[in-house]
């Protein structure tokens, strides 16, 4: 999963992701409201649209809007509706027997098997429409399912950031707004904070020791959060001095915690000014540790890295950096 890319919780999910959609917004009695053309319809449902058109004709399951020159178009309640025929789709009911079924068959079909379902898109789907109502009694026993199911770490990496990816094409197509975005990362905050709480075990006795931050301007910390449950479950000494910290407070955690690895991100800070500085002036202050840094402004700048900073690209790099560093000390 790329820690370098924009998004839309909290700015960790992946805006640059969707860009290429087509989808636009346009005033219709006073209020906006958004358009999906049938190409973005299959990348937020998974359904070809050679399929949907199949369906459209055939079964007159759907029947899309057009345009003056006889483009398809698409609404919300229209995308809705097409997750839950996908949804049923995938769970062995045929489509000649879901286009029968009224609107009210459909979604209490679909609330019947997002109790119990653990398959992945079913997830996505049913997580999807919990948000979209503001469910947080569903969208809470979801997630529970799925980390009692897969674990916490699976959970996020299967189902949350894939989730993400789905809600940042909805997010430029205007068909969610900013409370379902504080929805989200509001329940998402929690669970990981829960996850990282219930990782008591104490450090390894020659454990390397992480010092992770975000940087001033940069408020949004899930994925800071992950970070931080998949070192303490590795066994390493970390401390999160949280978002928007001042470099002088980087410098004075630093000269208490002494780590051997200082990370931090930078998604939305620096976006209107070099990095470079910023990055230099942390090297020369911190010059016995290494620096590891990340984040979408450390994609789309040219930088020099300092010899004490290296560029990790994804969480997966970091674990992996992790993991080889920490096996390195305890086998000395």
């Amino acid at each position: 999963m790329w820690l370098q890319t924009k998004s839309i919780l909290g700015r960790t999910l992946f805006l640059f992701f969707c860009l290429h959609l087509s989808t636009t917004t346009f005033n219709k009695s006073n209020s906006l409201m958004a358009v999906y053309s049938i190409n973005d319809i299959e990348k937020l449902c998974g359904i070809k649209a050679h399929t949907i058109r199949i369906w459209e004709k055939r079964y007159n399951i759907i029947t899309p809007r057009r345009t003056e020159t006889n483009i398809r178009y698409y609404l919300d309640e229209d995308l809705q509706k097409i997750l839950n025929i996908s949804l049923l789709n995938r769970n062995n009911y045929k489509i000649s027997k879901i286009a029968k079924m009224s609107d009210g068959e459909m979604k209490k079909l679909v609330a019947e098997l997002s109790e119990v379902t653990i398959d992945t898109e079913d997830n996505l789907d049913s997580l999807m429409f919990a948000m979209l109502e503001l469910d947080e009694f569903k969208f809470n026993k979801i997630v529970e399912h799925n980390i009692s199911s897969r674990g916490f770490e699976a959970t996020m990496n299967e189902v949350v950031y894939p989730l993400m990816e789905k809600l940042s094409m909805m997010w430029i197509a205007g068909s969610i707004k900013s409370v379902h975005e504080n929805f989200v990362a509001n329940v998402i905050r929690r669970k990981t904070i829960v996850a990282i709480d219930s990782k008591s075990k104490k450090s390894l006795p020659d454990a390397k020791r992480f010092l992770i931050y975000l940087p001033e301007g940069e408020t949004h910390e899930l994925s800071l959060l992950f970070l931080h449950f998949l070192l303490k479950d590795m066994g390493i000494n970390v401390i999160n001095l949280g978002s928007n910290i001042a470099l002088i407070d980087v410098l004075e955690g630093q000269r208490i915690f002494k780590a051997d690895y200082v990370f931090t991100m930078f998604n939305d800070s620096f976006s209107e000014s070099p990095l470079q500085p910023y990055l230099n002036e942390l090297s020369r202050h911190l010059p016995s540790s290494k620096i590891l840094i990340s984040g979408y402004q450390t994609a789309i700048q040219n930088l020099e890295m300092p010899d004490n900073m290296s560029l990790l690209r994804s969480i997966s790099d970091v674990k992996t950096y992790a993991s080889k560093k920490s096996k390195k000390s305890l086998s000395k």
